[in-house]
Parts: C-alpha cells; structure tokens; sequence
C-alpha cells in the first residue's frame, strides 16, 4: 500500500516512521514543511517539502498512492483563530480535495482528545488521582472542544464525513482523537512531567509533577500503540467514517477504547499504571 503522509516529522509521524517505515505492506511518501539533514535522527528519508496550504502540491503528491495519514496542522490549544485557519481548516479542505482527486481509498485523519477537551476541563484535577476514570467518553457523546484547535479538530472531523458520505472518495475516513503521544526520549507515563522538570518549569518533587504524572496516567498513548492503531486503520476493510480514541491501555483513561477494539481490532500493548518511576529515573 502506497501511503502519503502529512506531517511526518513531528510527535505522531515519527512513531509512524519508527514502526512501520520498515513494514513491507507499506511504501510512505513522507511530507513536511521543511526537511531534516542527514544527520538528524530523523535524516535521510526522502521527503516532499511543502505546506498543506498548498493544495496543487498536495495533490501532486498525493498522485498514484493508495491512502492519506493526515497529521500536519497548528497543534497547541493557545492558538488563535489566525493561527488554526490555514493550517487546520483550509489545509483539511486540501488535503481531502486531494484525496478525492486522487481516489485513495483511506484517509486516517490525526484529530485530538481537545475535540472532547471541555469534559476534562470541569472536573480536573480530581479527575487524575482516581483508581478509575468516573466517565470513558466515546464518539456518541457530544463535542465539546475547549479552543479554537479544538473545534477546528472538529471542524476536520465533520468534513471528513462530509465527504465520505458526498463522494466516491476517499471510502472511508477514520478521525483518532490522538491523548498524548511523545517524541522517543519521554514515551513513558512520566514524559511531561520530565519535560517540564528538564526546561525548568517547575521540580521533580513538586505538586504539578505530581499532577502531570497523574494526567499522563490516564492519557498516555505510547509510541508502539499509536503505530499499531494506524496500521489498524490502514488495513480495515469497512468503508465510511468513524472516531476511535487514541490512547493506550491506561486504567485511569477517561478515553474509551472498546470500540477500536470492535471495529478495526485495536490491541494496545502497554498500560500507564504499570509504571512507578521514569526509566532510570528521569525524562531523557
């Protein structure tokens, strides 16, 4: 399967490169604002250089490949409407032009938990200290996003169904509402937490390390289990739209995962609480 994807170099890309650039079902045509050097550990793959604002260069790109991971877009809940227009609508409407130009089969759209951020919001930070979540939110429980990148998360999600359900392609669209996913150094329950501790926002043994463990205690998604939900996403059969949750096994997730294991045969490998300590003690 020939596979596009936007995005590549950042947080969830390079999970995807990580563990499936060698899988021999896949051949990826990696896109990105900017390259990196060869001796960066992200180097030496060949690499499309283009903005998703750019919709003639992303349906050249898009030209005689099979499917669509969309990740590329403004990422960070501070943003303004200015700083998620291009990016994540219009950049949306791009990207599912050129699917449906194009005929790819699937798209596999990175959307995010801030969709459905709200929920958090009013009943944190009560809602981390518990053995178990009080609520697993799913798909059929309202949107309630808390930014202007939340609902333009939702916005994608909405157009994605447009069209799968308008037109003769892409056949199907699947929305993951993506937790926390880190770079390789802070994939573990204690990644923020230690990213905070190393750019000196606050210490180790203060209360919001404690509560940053806590949060990530439910959120986590590891590196391996968001590869395997988009291999997971790549080779399901069913056609049209769906939401599944990204997130692993976590006890304390407030993140329902039952229907990705119904529908597209999720099978996440690891589990926040079985962690007590960062590997060796810290972040990196």
């Amino acid at each position: 399967m020939d596979v596009l994807m936007t995005g590549s170099y950042g947080r969830c890309g390079t999970a995807i490169i990580d563990h499936l650039h060698d899988d021999p079902a896949y051949e990826f045509t990696y896109l990105n604002r900017s390259d990196r050097p060869d001796d960066h550990e992200y180097g030496g793959y060949e690499t499309i250089v283009a903005d998703i604002a750019d919709a003639a260069a992303l349906e050249r790109a898009a030209e005689g490949t099979d499917a669509m991971i969309h990740l590329a877009g403004y990422p960070d809940t501070d943003g303004t409407w200015e700083d998620v227009l291009e990016p994540n609508v219009i950049g949306m409407v791009n990207a599912l032009e050129a699917a449906r130009k194009a005929e790819l089969e699937t798209v596999v759209f990175g959307s995010t938990n801030h969709v459905m951020g709200m929920y958090e919001l009013e009943t944190a930070p009560e809602l981390y200290f518990g053995a178990d979540a009080p609520f697993r939110l799913t798909a059929d429980d309202p949107v309630r996003p808390d930014s202007y990148y939340g609902a333009s998360k939702s916005f994608g999600e909405d157009l994605g169904r447009y069209y799968v359900e308008s037109f003769e392609y892409p056949k199907r669209f699947h929305a993951l509402r993506i937790c926390t996913v880190n770079m390789p150094e802070y994939d573990h329950p204690y990644g923020d937490a230690e990213a905070r501790v190393d750019d000196g926002v606050f210490e180790r043994e203060s209360e919001e390390y404690r509560q940053w463990v806590a949060r990530m205690k439910g959120m986590w998604q590891s590196r391996r289990d968001f590869a395997h939900m988009i291999d997971c996403c790549l080779q399901a059969d069913e056609e049209g739209f769906d939401i599944f949750s990204g997130v692993s096994d976590n006890d304390r997730r407030w993140y329902s995962i039952e229907h990705a294991r119904n529908a597209i045969g999720y099978d996440p490998q690891d589990n926040a609480e079985t962690w007590d300590e960062p590997p060796e003690g810290r972040g990196r």
